[in-house]
């Protein structure tokens, strides 16, 4: 088995795992990011409206300001010294990328242009607020273009459509990871100093979602397995405007540019919701919202969908109602929101310019993740006990700055900010680290678990228990929750679990790209994420943020003002048959010196 070695593995190439590498290699480390796909095509590339920051182009803004929308919008849940660093230094990267070359949209006077963004407001929620740089509404795009060619430039070394799936460790110390290289079927070792994990979230565990088919949480099912421990996982937040029955993102700058979320009976429901902010409320209110909506016979047609209209007649008679002057034409929608006026006539027939899209809430983004300090230092438990040689940065991490619900943009400035400060970090720890020795036959499992795939003579395809999954995790462990359908949910994604180990079948037994038994192996992947979401939220017995529970419908302050710590149960054989759950603990440090709450808002210590 062919082995490399390098002193830093990035492990994703998307912004988070990008901006990593471009600092490690600036700092003097020899890196090498692994990605299962073209740096090009992974999901960064999807974010669509903007990227926050308190540059104040158009209005006087603050990152104080900034920080306050997040903490709240998180639902007090977040990490408020991990947000602090989120918003000070999301300034200083944005203009950074400016620099880099990336096109954002310009101001008359040339400044970088900003727009609104659901949650984030001026004055610590007074008004709404400019705050989203934004190029068109390809965002993302532009921003992993950008990284990438100075990637490239720093002549960091790429491995493309490798599939990392396992960790090595020796002891206490993550020391490299095992890789399968698509083209050929051969398995890889590559031994480092210093990993860090940038692998995007696991939207595909719900059957409606605007992630990509690759996101399947390989990173953080692959790190779990090997004993590394995830924070919130109950915390999923369920985008409210997804394109209806297809789940692609149809992006807050829409509603940003004054678009309108109207029901069947032509209201704009979200005055009832939040009347203040109306449709810029954070991403959770609207979802629910929206899905009240529906429960009450108020969708389009009685069907389960409501309408977001930018249309410029629309647009302007509300801005009319509300005393704005600012009016909009068709041209400003074709010039401000140009592929997702694409993505509707294509795949609807709509065309946003004349008539409103159908959307519905749609599966997004993982708040939990990875467990790290600000550093990007992975931890493996609640006294930030630093795991040596484990990094994390991007969705699949939780530094937790995005708490109980992430605001729209900031998973740009996470991207950034974050997969900075990590490359900065494994730049210095790999100059005073020693290569730690590979452990013997660390192939050996995850080579065992490949053939056992291949050769399984079973009754059922993979794709059979992944329909399954989606749908039971989308109508129990969506956007609504409770108990009863959460235990069924529970006892379903265990038979899942034990039918993929003991009854599957693929057809492609070749070793040349095999989509067949790739797509097998991360079904086990989102089994084991979709379970873990389903423990972590039954433990939770309050609403909070992304987490709805209808059977306590209340936040409370007093007792879970904390974050779940889910480790690996000792016993696998047990775990399996259901007997024995991960152990969750509840922790935590949060430094509160940031906003001004009063004592209910400091942290507990919960142990299950």
């Amino acid at each position: 088995m062919k082995t490399h070695q390098y002193e830093a593995l990035i492990v994703g190439a998307g912004g988070a795992g990008l901006m990593a590498a471009l600092y490690a290699t600036k700092g003097g480390a020899k890196v090498a990011v692994i990605s299962k796909l073209y740096p090009t095509r992974s999901h960064t590339g999807t974010a669509q409206g903007g990227i926050g920051a308190a540059l104040g182009n158009l209005e006087e803004d603050s990152p104080l300001w900034h920080a306050y929308d997040t903490v709240k919008g998180g639902d007090y849940l977040a990490d408020q010294n991990a947000v602090k660093v989120l918003t000070e230094e999301a300034i200083d990267a944005v203009i950074e990328l400016e620099h880099m070359g990336l096109p954002f949209d310009r101001t008359d006077d040339g400044k970088i242009s900003q727009r609104r963004f659901g949650g984030h407001t001026s004055n610590f929620g007074k008004a709404p607020v400019r705050r989203a740089a934004h190029a068109a509404d390809r965002t993302g795009h532009m921003i992993l273009q950008t990284l990438y060619q100075q990637c490239i430039k720093h002549n960091v070394t790429f491995f493309d459509e490798f599939h990392v799936v396992d960790l090595i460790r020796n002891g206490d110390t993550v020391v490299g990871v095992i890789a399968l290289e698509l083209g050929t079927g051969e398995l890889h070792i590559f031994h480092s100093k210093a990993t860090l994990f940038a692998t995007g979230g696991w939207g595909r565990v719900w059957s409606v979602t605007s992630n990509a088919h690759s996101l399947t949480g390989d990173g953080a099912a692959v790190v779990y397995r090997r004993n590394v421990p995830l924070q919130d996982l109950e915390f999923y937040q369920i985008h409210p405007t997804g394109i209806y029955k297809m789940g692609i993102l149809i992006t807050e700058g829409v509603r940003g540019e004054g678009g309108v979320l109207i029901n069947g009976r032509g209201e704009r429901f979200m005055e009832k919701y939040a009347p203040n902010i109306k449709d810029l409320a954070s991403r959770d209110v609207v979802s629910r919202s929206i899905y009240l909506e529906i429960r009450d016979g108020n969708g389009i047609k009685g069907k389960d969908y409501v309408y977001l209209d930018v249309t410029p007649a629309t647009v302007n008679r509300y801005l009319a109602e509300a005393g704005e002057t600012r009016r909009i034409t068709e041209e400003d929608v074709e010039k401000k929101l140009p592929d997702i006026l694409e993505f509707c006539r294509v795949y609807l027939g709509v065309d946003p310019v004349k008539e409103p899209m159908p959307i519905q809430p749609t599966a997004h983004y993982a708040m939990g993740g990875i467990p790290t300090n600000v550093d990007g230092e992975a931890v493996s438990d609640e006294n930030w006990t630093v795991i040596p040689g484990l990094y994390a940065a991007g969705e699949c991490a939780c530094v937790s700055c995005h708490g109980a619900n992430r605001l729209g943009t900031n998973s740009l400035v996470d991207l950034i900010v974050f997969g900075r400060r990590g490359g900065k970090a494994i730049a210095e720890y790999v100059k005073k680290a020693d290569f730690v020795p590979l452990p013997a036959s660390p192939e050996k499992e995850v080579t065992a678990e490949f053939e056992r795939i291949r050769s399984s003579q079973g009754k059922t395809r993979p794709g059979e228990l992944r329909q399954i999954m989606q749908k039971t995790m989308m109508a129990d462990v969506g956007v609504f929750r409770e108990e009863k359908g959460m235990k069924a949910a529970l006892e379903t994604l265990r038979e899942l679990k034990h039918r993929y180990n003991t009854d599957i079948h693929i057809d492609d037994k070749g070793q040349k790209f095999n989509t067949d038994l790739v797509e097998a192996w991360e079904l086990g992947c989102l089994l084991d994420l979709a379970e873990l979401t389903t423990i972590s939220a039954l433990n939770r017995t309050e609403s909070r943020g992304g987490h709805s529970r209808e059977d306590y419908p209340k936040r409370d302050d007093e007792n879970w003002l904390v974050h779940s710590l889910l480790t690996k149960p000792a016993s696998e054989e047990v775990y399996a048959k259901g007997a024995q759950n991960p152990i969750v603990n509840c922790d935590k440090k949060v430094d509160m010196s940031l906003a001004e709450q009063d004592e209910r808002f400091k942290p507990k210590v919960r142990t299950y």
